[in-house]
């Protein structure tokens, strides 16, 4: 086993890398699921002393027979928000506008990555934010906010900085001091924050238009 860290700040584990050419690594998240790098990418790779295999280097479609909970319902949903919103004083609508962005409501969502669940967390965010089982909706949600929490912390309520961060690594928005030039996170970011402010023009009209009834 290998973790591979890259420049983004990210830490990837995998069951080996291979290079393909001068300019590409092929990484191997398990024997039949692999994702292909620059190789300027890696910053370093360390070896680790016999792990015990995670689910996330399965393929995706093992991993959803290890899924113990199903897809949450809206009021379910509702409350996981709610309580992972208030213990951090994170607005739940940006919460779920990050779910939006970032698995389309899926708890058995898996990036090429190895990124999993509602707010598609990396396994070593995971673990850093005491995620146990990151297909658990709650836990993931949990875990998702309390991470999505720290980078706010660490960019002083810049939501974009914080938005960019949770893309593309702390590292990177430190390098590039802001959002960095990637047309993904540039992407990301922007998305997120026009679902929030649909969402709340949205609770703004309905708010209005309850008003108005009364």
């Amino acid at each position: 086993m290998e973790r591979l860290t890259l420049r983004t700040g990210f830490e990837l584990d995998c069951v080996r890398h291979e290079a393909i050419d001068a300019d590409h690594v092929r990484v191997f998240l398990s024997a039949d699921n692999y994702q292909d790098l620059r190789a300027s990418e890696i910053l370093r790779v360390d070896l680790l002393p016999d792990p015990p295999q995670p689910a996330t280097l399965q393929p995706a479609t093992a991993v959803l027979h290890t899924v113990s909970t199903g897809q949450p319902t809206a009021e379910e949903m509702r409350q996981m928000l709610a309580t992972a919103g208030t213990a951090h004083n994170i607005d739940e609508d940006l919460l779920l506008s990050v779910i939006h962005a970032e698995s389309g409501g899926r708890v058995t969502a898996v990036s090429h990555a190895g990124a999993q669940g509602l707010m598609q967390l990396m396994p070593q965010t995971a673990r850093e934010n005491g995620v146990r089982n990151a297909f658990h909706a709650d836990e993931n949600i949990a875990g998702g906010t309390a991470y999505l929490d720290t980078l706010l912390k660490r960019y002083k309520d810049n939501v974009a900085l914080a938005l960019a961060a949770y893309n593309a690594g702390p590292g990177a928005v430190d390098r590039y001091r802001g959002i960095p030039p990637f047309r993904e996170t540039r992407a990301y970011v922007a998305r997120v924050i026009r679902e929030f402010n649909r969402r709340k023009q949205a609770s703004a009209l309905t708010a209005v238009a309850a008003h108005i009834a009364h």
